[in-house]
């Protein structure tokens, strides 16, 4: 976080988290959720136990689950115009009591449990998941045709509000090889994803080895992508490091680096900052277009009076 606003930025900055990490970051206002104290990110040495190795992620998990709630409430609350997370470890948010698959179904929650979408954005290519954190075998299952449109719904509106695109042009990536071979590889293609599409005014199903190439030649807007790894292997062998993660649906902006928590290098100063660099400039650009639309909505609205 420190290198990542290590250089001026077009904006009023606030940090939450534990006070011993925020004290040194660049910020104009900094919300202290608890101290850490705990050293890096690596396990205890000497023979530590399971029970002070579980207590340590829990109290991490803490800090982290209160630094989440806090920033959404502060966005709720009109104080920030956006917040932008660093990346959690699932796990230690669970032992802390905070039960949630990741941000996006968290900050849903917070928000009064409204639809959300959960979208990976880069330079030439946006992807956006229609299920998130669930394990593979349930995706068919998941993969209903109201949930793709309703999905596509959240990602059109934003596409249109967030990044100023008038006429957004969707893909529907397949589950199946070959987008099914005419149920030869799968039906869900035909019976589930088609009638989605047609419902959106999308192409597809298309299949995963064309379609995202297609996305970034610049034939389509953005992608929904069936399940979790195909949408996101495609965003980060595109870009890597200049990803970012954002939470469409949502009352105020959320954006996150395209990363997650890389224990092993934690507390090293390797860390690269330019995802989350990235994420606080792609916030800011967001809000301001959100500003924007809703003073536009605002006018038209008093023209009609």
């Amino acid at each position: 976080m420190a290198r990542a606003l290590a250089e001026p930025i077009a904006a009023e900055v606030t940090v939450l988290g534990a006070e011993d990490q925020i004290a040194w970051v660049p910020a104009g206002r900094r919300v202290s959720v608890g101290a850490w104290g705990a050293g890096s990110g690596e396990r205890i040495g000497g023979g530590a136990s399971a029970a002070a190795e579980r207590a340590r992620a829990a109290r991490a998990g803490q800090l982290t689950g209160h630094a989440v709630e806090q920033a959404a409430r502060l966005a709720l609350d009109g104080e920030v115009d956006a917040i932008v997370t660093g990346p959690a470890h699932k796990h230690a948010l669970h032992l802390a009591g905070f039960p949630y698959p990741g941000h996006t179904e968290w900050l849903a929650h917070l928000a009064g449990d409204v639809r959300t979408a959960m979208m990976l954005a880069a330079d030439k290519l946006r992807v956006v998941l229609v299920t998130t954190h669930v394990p593979l075998r349930d995706v068919p299952a998941l993969l209903t045709t109201d949930r793709v449109v309703q999905t596509g719904r959240v990602t059109q509106r934003a596409l249109r509000d967030l990044f100023g695109i008038a006429e957004p042009r969707l893909a529907v990536c397949a589950l199946n090889p070959h987008a099914g071979e005419s149920g030869l590889f799968g039906e869900e293609d035909e019976r589930v994803l088609k009638p989605a599409a047609e419902a959106l005014g999308a192409t597809g199903p298309l299949p995963a080895d064309t379609v995202f190439v297609r996305a970034l030649r610049g034939e389509f807007d953005a992608v929904l992508a069936p399940y979790h790894d195909v949408g996101m292997t495609a965003i980060k062998v595109a870009a890597f490091g200049r990803g970012v993660n954002v939470t469409l649906g949502l009352p105020f902006i959320r954006t996150s680096p395209d990363h997650g928590t890389a224990f092993d290098i934690a507390g090293t100063g390797r860390a690269d900052a330019s995802s989350m660099r990235t994420a606080i400039e792609l916030a800011i650009d967001l809000a301001q277009r959100k500003t924007k639309t809703e003073n536009h909505r605002g006018t038209e609205a008093q023209r009609k009076l």
